[in-house]
């Protein structure tokens, strides 16, 4: 947390503009629940691939690696010598940063069962035989997302070999025409959590639970398939009440930062600074 503030500052210093690779902020209908720069703070500088798609329409990190290198390419690096990115989302940074691996198709024959399983047994069933048959992945993927845990389980099981070791295998098309400097913000883990509960407090003030309400009707899309959203569904339809429903929007907001975590710190590229130090990070750009 605190990487707007930071990517924002830079940008100013640096005379440049931000492109986000955060896979929620992609959407136009997602503002409070996915902490989205406020129209103040774009202000100052042009951002990129924010509000820039509809949750009606599905968008992938592979789409979106090959939407931004055509911006970087055909329009950002012909004017400026150095563009900030910033964003949480693992798979988008590696995907833009790095090229994705190539992972095969799952066998469609399986999927039916699966959304059967899922349906019958629920999410955390299916997550918790991903842990057993793939712990890398488990520990690293977004456990709330059925999408993300389906797929996981269908290559692992289709092809006999862990979701994760595509994952770990070199991407397709992975150089880059330019110099990528990795910045990771570090906070005590103490110190991080208790600001997790301290932004979903200020995003229940914002108007969160009204956002969520005015979303309900699109929750079976799979942007809405995400800490911040999902924690609602079942509290609109009667099977826990708001206290119940913050209590699991935190917890989850924790496990998903967690998360978050595991998955840059594996990348020993990255240069770790407090999200206060502005001079640290200039220093390794410059």
């Amino acid at each position: 947390m605190g990487k707007t503030a930071l990517s924002i500052r830079l940008a100013q210093r640096l005379g440049t503009e931000i492109v986000s690779f955060d896979a929620r902020q992609f959407y136009r209908e997602l503002s409070i629940g996915t902490a989205k720069p406020t129209a103040a703070e774009m202000a100052g500088v042009r951002h990129h691939f924010i509000d820039s798609h509809s949750v009606r329409h599905e968008y992938s990190a592979g789409r979106f690696a090959a939407d931004a290198m055509r911006l970087l390419q055909d329009d950002l690096f012909r004017r400026l010598p150095v563009v900030v990115a910033v964003g949480g989302s693992g798979l988008y940074q590696q995907a833009l940063t790095d090229g994705l691996p190539e992972i095969p198709a799952p066998d469609p024959a399986l999927r039916p069962a699966f959304l059967q399983r899922l349906e019958a047994e629920g999410l955390p069933a299916l997550a918790d035989e991903l842990r057993h048959l793939d712990p890398t992945a488990w520990e690293v993927i977004d456990r709330h997302n059925p999408q993300r845990v389906l797929r996981a389980l269908e290559v692992t099981i289709g092809t006999g070999r862990p979701f994760s070791s595509y994952r770990a295998a070199a991407p397709e098309g992975g150089a880059r025409p330019w110099r990528t400097v990795f910045v990771g913000l570090d906070r005590p883990r103490p110190e991080l959590y208790v600001r997790c509960d301290e932004r979903v407090d200020e995003m229940l003030r914002a108007g969160l639970e009204a956002e969520a309400r005015a979303l309900y009707p699109l929750r079976h899309l799979n942007a809405l398939q995400t800490v911040g959203y999902q924690e609602w569904w079942p509290c609109f339809e009667g099977h826990y009440d708001r206290a119940e429903a913050i209590r699991l929007l935190k917890r989850n907001t924790r496990r998903y930062v967690k998360r978050q975590l595991t998955w840059f710190r594996r990348d020993a590229r990255f240069h770790w600074i407090r999200p206060d130090d502005e001079a640290a990070a200039l220093a390794l750009v410059l």
